[in-house]
């Protein structure tokens, strides 16, 4: 029986879905407030197969090299960064550093770099156009490197405007933008938690930039802390719309809270399940009609949910994380290489295929 816990039933929510209906906010409420996972998981399912091809899994080999933990931002939720002077901790990796790991990516059939770092004061818009156009002279590589707030620093810092930085950075070799620090796009969140990084009118507009630029990107949203499950739709809300008006956004992937060793933990009172997981991505994907991937979160969820996300959802399963430092630094060490991959794609029922950045796919299994 359904429960009935908004203007409508997650019943008729589920139906108009499948009708091929936008569901709006309300109704998004309506799914997270519930407690038919299986149910609302069943439409998710069936929208992910009508988006992609529904024996298909995807993957992509990447490393997402940190150059740098120097940041001046003091996000409370963020145990990897050190402050600027921290001359024991802080690190920027010199150029033959990211150069071998950049030879070993390729080595093991990776096609992309996912580079962030913080917002270190010492780092201007020179020292990434060297650096980027170092990279291209020497590999054949994308570069799917700096969130819009590591974008808006790099700006400020040179006195450009964004787009003008975007069209530099993009000319030196940047391909494409992750998504992020998004966290919460409502900026009573982002005052409690990130107050010093992109209000969430400046990601979104930095996203838009580069979308007009024709850069394709990614959107996230990390949750499970000081948020509400209003914002939580807010923020699913403002992804849709700029979706809707640009058509740049490739995949949306949302992971939870990681507490460990953060300053943010004494402030959460509750933290998500695996079910609450489960629920968001699945309500991710009926609402985000207008997104065509989903990922799972396998590196914040663990393996087996990242398997079991495949049937809530998502028709990709992320990059098998050659090397992941920020969320490892909040606590949570799962690791994965190909086979993994492939086994559990294959025991879910699925055939895998590797793709690249772009969604293109590079290899079937």
């Amino acid at each position: 029986m359904a429960v009935d816990v908004g203007s409508r039933t997650v019943a008729e929510v589920l139906d108009r879905a499948l009708a091929g209906e936008r569901i709006d906010d309300d109704d998004a409420g309506v799914l997270l407030r519930s407690r038919e996972l299986v149910r609302i998981g069943r439409v998710a399912h069936e929208l992910r197969n009508r988006k992609n091809p529904a024996g298909r899994v995807t993957f992509v080999i990447d490393r997402n090299l940190n150059y740098s933990n120097v940041c001046y931002t003091d996000c409370n939720f963020c145990a990897f960064y050190r402050r600027p002077g921290d001359e024991r901790e802080g690190y920027v990796l010199p150029r033959p550093v990211i150069f071998k790991k950049i030879e070993e990516t390729l080595a093991l059939g990776g096609t992309a770099l996912l580079m962030q770092g913080g917002h270190n004061p010492d780092l201007g818009l020179d020292w990434y156009e060297d650096l980027f156009r170092a990279i291209k002279a020497r590999y054949p590589i994308h570069l799917h490197v700096l969130s819009p707030s590591e974008v808006q620093h790099i700006a400020r810092s040179a006195g450009l405007g964004i787009s003008e930085t975007l069209s530099r950075l993009r000319d030196a070799g940047l391909d494409s933008l992750p998504g992020g620090g998004a966290e919460i796009l409502v900026d009573r969140v982002r005052r409690i938690i990130s107050a010093k990084k992109t209000k969430s009118d400046e990601w979104l507009a930095i996203m838009r930039a580069a979308h007009r630029l024709g850069m394709s990107t990614t959107a996230t949203m990390m949750w499970g802390h000081v948020e509400t499950l209003g914002e939580r739709v807010e923020h699913l809300r403002k992804i849709r719309e700029l979706q809707d008006e640009m058509h740049g956004f490739r995949a949306f992937i949302s992971w939870t809270f990681q507490p460990d060793n953060t300053e943010l933990a004494s402030r959460v009172t509750w933290f998500p399940t695996s079910f609450d997981y489960l629920l968001m991505q699945a309500v991710s994907r009926i609402y985000l009609d207008n997104v065509d991937h989903i990922q799972s979160s396998w590196v914040t969820q663990g393996m087996k949910i990242g398997q079991v996300a495949l049937f809530y959802g998502a028709d990709d399963l992320g990059s098998i994380m050659i090397e992941e430092n920020v969320v490892s630094a909040a606590g949570t060490t799962h690791r994965a290489g190909v086979d993994d991959f492939l086994h559990k794609i294959r025991n879910a029922g699925f055939r895998a295929a590797q793709r690249d950045t772009l969604y293109r796919i590079v290899k079937e299994h």
